[in-house]
């Protein structure tokens, strides 16, 4: 545990950013038998990492004087959450209102490194877990293209899981998933 970052639990571990691209390449690049199945347990794998990592953020919450995830207000909950990623050394996140039941999630200067095939796999299931804790509820998150791939970004969108294959539904008819989202 670091003295910089006290809200982490001891048993966290630090490991470079090369980690989860090399990870991906395994998976994605380094057999021929790649199958959806090794591509869901790298998701499983983030979503028991966003579970867990729940916690740390309410303990930070607390260190920082803020009410606890579920009680915070909603203008100060995404300057929290972008301080806390940012902190943790998972880079930049923003929130933002697709629709009333689809949030868009940036991702800048992240850690997962974007633009390789297969995407953010672990981010994507660290989403889904840690926003589905805060939520209560399980929560869908998609991998959608990234708003400027140059600086290291990801867009993924967060929403119930009914809402979320709605969207799917409709991103796989060609229909933007803009347009799906607003009409979610």
């Amino acid at each position: 545990m670091s003295p910089a970052q006290p809200f982490l639990p001891a048993r966290t571990l630090t490991v470079p950013v090369e980690f989860f691209d090399q990870l991906r390449r395994a998976v994605l690049e380094g057999s021929s038998d790649a199958s959806p199945l090794t591509v869901d347990a790298i998701r499983d794998a983030g979503y028991a990492a966003g579970q867990a990592l729940f916690d740390p953020f309410a303990t930070w919450l607390a260190e920082e004087g803020e009410a606890a995830p579920t009680e915070l207000a909603d203008t100060r909950f995404p300057w929290l959450l972008q301080a806390f990623f940012h902190a943790t050394g998972w880079g930049r996140v923003e929130l933002r209102d697709l629709s009333e039941a689809v949030v868009a999630l940036d991702a800048s200067d992240w850690g997962e490194p974007v633009g390789a095939s297969g995407g953010c796999l672990v981010s994507t299931g660290l989403f889904a877990g840690f926003f589905g804790r805060l939520a209560d509820a399980p929560m869908a998150v998609l991998e959608v293209e990234a708003p400027d791939r140059s600086r290291g970004s990801c867009r993924f969108l967060l929403g119930s899981v009914d809402v979320m294959g709605y969207v799917w539904e409709r991103m796989a008819r060609g229909i933007p998933y803009t347009q799906a989202a607003a009409t979610a």
